[in-house]
């Protein structure tokens, strides 16, 4: 089984915070490593996760810990519990949004958002303004707005957060670098023994989005920034967002072809021997914010809900 992390804070999130479910608390991410191991998984890495799922005769179950996007708070909450704990895990790497080129855009729609009584939307060279007053306003236009984005090209998505960003004075850039760690502070997981460094394109763009030598060269480019700045390539990749929308099989056999040895995507699912094959499409188990409570990774440790929906897909497949 692959977890998905993003974020680790110790703080409780704001009554609007729909990004919380990308927040979970160094306590939890502690109580999930314990748990893990009390139920008999091993945590492993994800070169050791691709060996057991190879292997017909490999019987121990394992949990592999990733965490998405390389947020700041990683180093300064999530590090020291791993550590202490000994338990291995991955960090996938948007080099753009490292270098502070690129947009948090989920988060500073959100910050938008909460900061003003009433948004300014540009829809082309038209503006609208949109009430923003009431905690219900403010969760109802981040969903509508959210969604749109999600439907929209990229192109299209990158001008829309920026004009948003541009009526409010929000630094995009500024922000970006508030929450993602520097070149600096991304070599003390390059040199921690527990961390494997992954690719997770240049611009956190949504691939499927893209025409397809554009979505190699964001996979391609991310890889080769890293292994320039660090002095080894990432073998292993994760698709930004990651739901069917945001990654397919066009994807999948992108990241074959540039030599990735994994790519993971947030489709539901625990990790099955079957998945030796399509190593470049594996699921993973989101840890989300919402859900920080010990019956939960009950739930998420059994795998029978997960197996049930890789079940699914299967029949849905054939």
């Amino acid at each position: 089984m692959i977890f998905t992390l993003h974020r680790v804070l110790p703080d409780i999130p704001a009554d609007f915070a729909p990004n919380a479910i990308l927040q979970v608390t160094p306590d939890f991410l502690e109580q999930a490593i314990i748990k893990a191991r009390a139920d008999g998984f091993d945590i492993v890495d994800l070169d050791e996760a691709v060996t057991r799922t190879k292997n017909p005769d490999s019987t121990r179950p394992f949990v592999v810990l990733t965490f998405d996007d390389a947020y700041r708070d990683n180093l300064e909450f999530a590090l020291p519990v791993l550590r202490r704990h000994g338990a291995p895990f991955t960090l996938y790497v948007p080099t753009g949004l490292v270098d502070a080129k690129g947009e948090i855009w989920w988060q500073a729609l959100e910050d938008i958002i909460a900061g003003n009584e009433r948004v300014r939307i540009q829809d082309g060279s038209v503006g609208q303004y949109a009430e923003a007053e009431t905690l219900a306003q403010k969760h109802q236009l981040f969903s509508k707005l959210y969604a749109h984005y999600r439907t929209i090209p990229e192109t299209e998505r990158v001008a829309a957060i920026r004009a948003l960003a541009d009526a409010h004075d929000f630094d995009l850039a500024a922000h970006c670098r508030s929450l993602i760690m520097d070149w600096d502070e991304l070599s003390a997981f390059v040199s921690e023994p527990l961390c494997t460094i992954g690719a997770h394109t240049v611009h956190h763009y949504e691939l499927a989005k893209l025409p397809v030598d554009e979505a190699r060269t964001e996979m391609a480019m991310s890889a080769d920034i890293i292994a320039r700045k660090f002095g080894r390539r990432p073998k292993h990749f994760s698709f930004p967002i990651g739901a069917p929308v945001s990654a397919g099989s066009r994807e999948f056999e992108l990241a074959k072809e540039l030599g990735f040895v994994t790519a993971v995507t947030t489709r539901p699912g625990a990790i099955y021997q079957e998945h030796g094959g399509h190593l470049t499409a594996l699921p993973r188990v989101s840890l989300n914010g919402n859900f920080q409570k010990r019956r939960y990774l009950d739930v998420f440790l059994t795998g029978a809900v997960f197996s049930a929906l890789n079940g699914y897909r299967k029949v849905n497949a054939a």
